[in-house]
């Protein structure tokens, strides 16, 4: 794990930018930048003897080498009020990369260690700057692709997922209180809370878990875009569809049914249009569970709000009655029908199945093949005369109308999902067993749902948790 003795060094601005930052970190951060800079005459500074550690901004020049002097622009953050709560230096440069190398040697040359992926961030969380959730957002608010993904991201970064599941936890431990005092004074006459009481309660915490969970899954179908939606059922080849019109693998393809399980989208761009492209989970009659529902729930919102919908049926499946019940589920804007893995069927069982399908959904079907790419051409002229005749806008506003007043749209990372789900799943047992009056075991339940709620941003957190969190990072941030 990482040492917070180190003073660390990266260059933490993106490469080909006109101006380089590179950010130093560590105990040894001024005396190393007294070392390397040298203010300029203009500096404003209170104590002369000292321009590092009495300015936030010193201009001036910074030695690469020892023949190698530039210009320089120093931005100081001192201890503990900084982001990572250390010393911290930010000096910026007009330089070449090569130049931009040069200097970071020369600061290594000077006992400074390398910073890892997400190191300064890391330092920000171990010094107490920010909760786990809060760190997680940093890496969010880089990578995120579009306003939407920017604004749940930041939510994040403010602290509405840490809020929420402390709320959360605070309910879960106002319950458990009652029962387990119910439990201590059970040989007296005394009711804390009845076991309908503690089934609605718990019952009211599940369902804010629930829409936490349901609303970060809808917040990854909506970017800036006109939306194309792969649906059917599973294993009808949308994966293999979506892979191939992307032109690169995008999402896992499997004979394992429901292995796609969130909205994984790209960008499909052609000669006629731009938009992106997702594929949603399996649509299924009856959902197996809670997260399966919640999964096919915000499918079916992201499918009704976009532009058009290629809707997949497996050509070489006998019996259908599976895909006309999903069919019903979704009512899109424009549908574009699509018989898939037409490659694996002679032509005049092809021409059958096509003709069957036809007459059972009252819409011409797509013959096409993602090994053989044979029907695309047909599939993104229908797309475009999609797109024309509803007059799309630049966005599905009809699925952002409500989504920003709703505290669900914080973003989840995968581990806060797990999280998330590993608590639903105790309070439903919790519900079942208070419920049959088995409140010793409820409250083994309680107990658990609060740890995994625990595990969003209260330690004790593993290293090896924390190291795969920052691994995702970039260097110097």
């Amino acid at each position: 794990m990482y040492s917070l003795s180190d003073t660390i060094v990266a260059v933490s601005s993106a490469s080909g930018g006109v101006r380089s930052i590179v950010r130093i970190s560590g105990p040894q951060t001024l005396s190393v930048c007294e070392q390397v800079f040298e203010p300029g005459l203009d500096s404003q500074i209170r104590n002369p003897q000292s321009a590092i550690r009495n300015s936030v901004v010193v201009s001036g020049l910074v030695h690469i080498t020892n023949d190698l002097v530039i210009d320089a622009i120093a931005y100081l953050f001192f201890a503990p009020h900084s982001y990572t709560g250390d010393d911290i230096a930010e000096i910026h440069v007009h330089a070449s990369p090569v130049i931009v190398e040069a200097f970071v040697q020369g600061l290594l040359a000077r006992g400074l260690r390398p910073a890892g992926p997400g190191e300064f961030t890391a330092r920000a969380y171990l010094n107490g700057k920010l909760d786990l959730a809060q760190a997680e957002a940093v890496n969010e608010v880089i990578s995120s692709s579009n306003r939407l993904q920017l604004e749940a991201a930041e939510k994040l970064l403010g602290g509405r997922l840490t809020k929420a599941a402390a709320d959360i936890r605070s309910s879960l431990l106002d319950c458990l209180g009652l029962l387990e005092a119910g439990l201590d004074f059970s040989g007296e006459d005394i009711e804390f809370i009845g076991a309908q009481e503690a089934a609605e309660r718990l019952t009211a915490i599940q369902k804010s878990l629930e829409d936490l969970l349901a609303g970060s899954i809808r917040c990854q179908t909506l970017i800036d875009l006109p939306a194309i939606g792969i649906a059917g059922a599973p294993n009808a080849g949308k994966s293999s569809l979506l892979n191939a019109l992307l032109g690169w693998e995008r999402s896992i393809v499997s004979p394992q049914p429901r292995t796609t399980r969130d909205v994984l989208s790209g960008i499909l761009t052609t000669p006629a249009f731009q938009c992106v492209l997702f594929d949603c989970a399996g649509l299924v009659r009856e959902p197996a569970n809670v997260l399966d529902e919640l999964t096919q729930r915000a499918a079916i919102e992201a499918l009704q709000s976009c532009s058009a919908v290629l809707f997949c049926v497996d050509s070489t499946k006998p019996d259908i009655g599976e895909d006309t019940a999903i069919r019903s589920l979704i009512q899109p804007k424009s549908v574009v029908y699509v018989a898939t893995k037409s490659d694996l069927l002679s032509d005049d069982e092809l021409s059958r199945k096509t003709k069957e399908l036809g007459s059972v959904f009252k819409a011409e079907f797509l013959p096409t093949s993602a090994e053989t790419k044979s029907g695309f051409q047909s599939i993104l002229g229908c797309c475009a005369s999609a797109f024309a005749d509803g007059g799309f806008e630049s966005r599905p506003r009809s699925a952002l109308s409500n989504l920003n007043s709703e505290i669900s749209t914080v973003a989840l990372t995968a581990r806060h999902r797990q999280a998330v789900t590993e608590a639903m799943e105790q309070i439903a047992q919790a519900i079942a067993e208070v419920n049959r009056g088995n409140e010793e075991v409820a409250v083994m339940m309680i107990r658990a749902a609060c740890q995994a709620i625990a595990q969003i941003e209260q330690q004790p957190i593993d290293e090896q948790v924390l190291d795969r969190i920052f691994s995702r990072f970039c260097i110097g941030k």
